[in-house]
């Protein structure tokens, strides 16, 4: 039996506005519930980076990081992720470092590939230039900033140098939901997320191809997971089922390709979606822990026995705020 008191929990916070809600109030709920989760001993708080996405309040994420970090003693805050295709590392280097300069040692820097939105708003975000570099020398750029001594022109005769960020040595984190950027991870000796909170069909497979790829660095000297999964939990299963009908309709809105504000619970979802939709929504959640605190407990003791994950991080949208807070009580209690 695994022993999941080792196992660290952490949660992945999008901030998620609700119908009938704002984002005002939404920013102000993850304030909450950071401080809620730094007492219930979660290890990492991240935010979550979208863009013209009108359920989440999160975008400008390294703003928010640094205002959650401001209300807590000793969570780890950070991206989950970072968009880095939409910026230059120099610029994250110098954002990620000035956070690491305020909250020493509290700061991580997790990255991802995509693009986080649609095309047209990704090409409102940034100007797509000819021969502009690929991500991985993108991450190759932004590890010199933050972990070497800058990056130099051909004949080394200009040198860039992040102030602050140099020699910050700012934990980078690669995050993703397919091969890539496990192998990728693995090769360059960094921890890697897995993002089975919406697509852990490449679960196993990603996993498998980090830790086969792994190559320690000054960084990271064995692989580490952090598994990302969707949790919703309350004291019975009959609510925590209910609750997790927010979840099921935001996901099934997004295979009609529809976004939308996190709608409230529902009693009956057959009433909602099609079978077909119902399979195409488990399908993205299957990994997904939903229950009474018994029940929790044993489907986290199976994930971390299944995946061997060095740590679990739970990504839960649920109506009401004050049920959220007490799913993630309940998931915190599950681990001790």
């Amino acid at each position: 039996m695994s022993d999941i008191a080792n196992t660290p929990l952490s949660v992945l916070d999008p901030s998620p506005i609700i119908e009938g809600g704002s984002a005002e109030q939404s920013l102000a709920n993850t304030l909450v519930l950071a401080k809620k989760a730094e007492q219930w001993g979660y290890k990492r708080f991240w935010l979550a980076e979208h863009h013209n996405w009108i359920g989440m309040a999160s975008s400008a994420s390294p703003i928010v990081i640094g205002r959650v970090a401001s209300v807590t003693q000793n969570l780890r805050i950070g991206s989950g992720a970072m968009l880095l295709s939409h910026y230059s590392p120099f610029t994250v280097a110098e954002q990620f470092g000035t956070l690491e300069a305020f909250f020493p040692g509290r700061i991580d820097l997790g990255l991802g590939r995509a693009p986080g939105t649609d095309r047209y708003t990704a090409n409102l975000i940034r100007q797509r230039t000819a021969g502009e570099p690929e991500f991985d020398e993108r991450l190759q750029e932004l590890i010199a900033y933050l972990h070497g001594s800058g990056t130099a022109t051909g004949n080394g005769a200009h040198r860039f140098r992040a102030i602050p960020g140099e020699q910050s040595k700012v934990p980078i984190w690669l995050l993703g939901s397919a091969l890539y950027s496990a192998e990728l991870a693995g090769k360059l000796g960094l921890p890697y997320s897995f993002a089975g909170h919406f697509a852990p069909g490449n679960m196993m497979d990603a996993l498998a191809v980090y830790r086969e790829n792994f190559l320690p660095s000054p960084m990271l000297d064995k692989p580490y997971v952090l598994l990302s999964v969707q949790a919703v939990a309350a004291d019975s299963d009959k609510e925590a089922q209910r609750l997790a009908t927010s979840m099921y309709q935001k996901f099934l809105l997004l295979t009609r390709g529809q976004t939308a504000l996190l709608q409230p619970p529902v009693d009956d979802m057959d009433s909602v979606w099609s079978n077909e939709e119902r399979k195409a929504v488990e399908e993205q959640l299957f990994t997904s822990l939903i229950g009474d605190p018994s029940a929790i407990k044993q489907q986290l003791r199976e994930l971390i026995e299944r995946t061997g994950a060095d740590e679990i991080m739970a990504h839960t949208e649920i109506f009401d705020h004050e049920a959220r807070l007490r799913s993630y009580e309940i998931l915190a209690n599950a681990a001790k």
